[in-house]
């Protein structure tokens, strides 16, 4: 296979300002998905300013997850994730589990892309399952529509980054399973060290858009270190997930990452931006040539985020050990892309 060009020994994340990438004249679109590009490549994890989201709309998810992550958990389990027809609903402390024996130091609410037609259902979309917290749905789904179309933005400064149509890969992401998540990490003093907030994984889907609040979130950079990432006022951290470094024939690859021991109350809000469920995911055509031929094979983008969550969440692996649900044809195992993935086919 053709070498895989690592991520650099970064100490520190780029930054990248993409308000370019909303402007009207190609060449500054062009300039901003140059550098969104580069750091990209250089780290896969990046800090993106000029992303115009209304500070009120970020406020206002902050709010509604506070509230209700304050609530007693009996109340939280009647939002359950297992009782949805989308994978969306409340994630209790231990229900995912990344590395087994270990126990995520975290509790979550997962939402989808709202779906509520019964036509075109798949296992990961569909309507969602909403709380009956005052204004929860009303504020949470104001940030994902926002969030959502600054995905679209990205998306098309990914494809002119590679050299492509700027509707290369967006013209497949119409009603993806997009997921937001709203993670809960408890500041406990007596939880041990080793115990992680969330284990080291990469992300399944073509990108992720994140919010934190507070430090505690790591990655592996070109020389296997771990490298901090701390808050930069006012900026979202992305980081290229699998999709991506498939559709990019390896030229971005996933980054693993995880959440070490929090030394405070942290809340993050990530959102996984996937393209439509059938959507085929490999690499481009484009960048495929005799220099550098395809490294990848397809997949099914819903089916390898359904594969990968089956394999991730207790009430998904319960049904499959009962024969209730099988995994998708082709369906490959955890951290199968990455840096990780690349070092083991050495």
């Amino acid at each position: 296979m053709p070498r895989i060009t690592p991520h650099s020994a970064f100490k520190t994340l780029p930054l990248v300002d993409i308000r370019g990438l909303f402007s009207t004249t190609p060449a500054d679109r062009a300039e901003a998905a140059a550098a969104l590009g580069d750091a990209a490549s250089q780290a896969g994890f990046l800090y993106v300013t000029g992303h115009g989201i209304d500070p009120q709309v970020i406020n206002g998810l902050k709010q509604r997850a506070a509230e209700y992550f304050a609530q007693p958990l009996e109340q939280k389990m009647q939002d359950y994730i297992g009782h949805s027809s989308n994978h969306s609903g409340y994630v209790p402390e231990g229900e995912e589990q990344f590395v087994e024996g270990s126990i995520d130091h975290k509790e979550a609410f997962d939402v989808g892309f709202d779906y509520p037609s019964s036509q075109g259902r798949r296992p990961m979309l569909g309507a969602n399952r909403w709380p009956a917290l005052p204004g929860f749905k009303q504020d949470v789904k104001a940030y994902y529509d926002a969030v959502f179309n600054l995905s679209l933005t990205l998306f098309r400064g990914f494809a002119l980054a590679l050299g492509l149509p700027e509707n290369a890969i967006s013209q497949y992401v119409k009603q993806p399973p997009s997921q937001l998540r709203l993670i809960h990490y408890p500041f406990s003093p007596q939880a041990p060290t080793d115990r992680p907030g969330i284990g080291a994984h990469t992300d399944y889907e073509c990108f992720t858009i994140l919010l934190p609040t507070a430090p505690g979130l790591e990655v592996l950079n070109g020389a296997g270190q771990w490298i901090d990432v701390p808050l930069v006022d006012g900026a979202f951290v992305i980081n290229i997930g699998d999709m991506l470094e498939v559709l990019s024939n390896g030229r971005y690859v996933a980054t693993s990452h995880r959440v070490r021991k929090v030394a405070e109350e942290r809340f993050s809000f990530p959102m996984f931006c996937a393209c439509d469920y059938d959507t085929i995911i490999e690499p481009i055509a484009q960048l495929v040539d005799a220099a550098t031929p395809g490294r990848y094979g397809p997949l099914v983008c819903g089916d390898h985020l359904y594969a990968q969550t089956l394999q991730t969440f207790r009430y998904l692996k319960q049904r499959l050990a009962s024969g209730e649900l099988s995994l998708p044809d082709g369906a490959k195992g955890l951290s199968s892309f990455g840096r990780a993935a690349h070092a083991m086919e050495v």
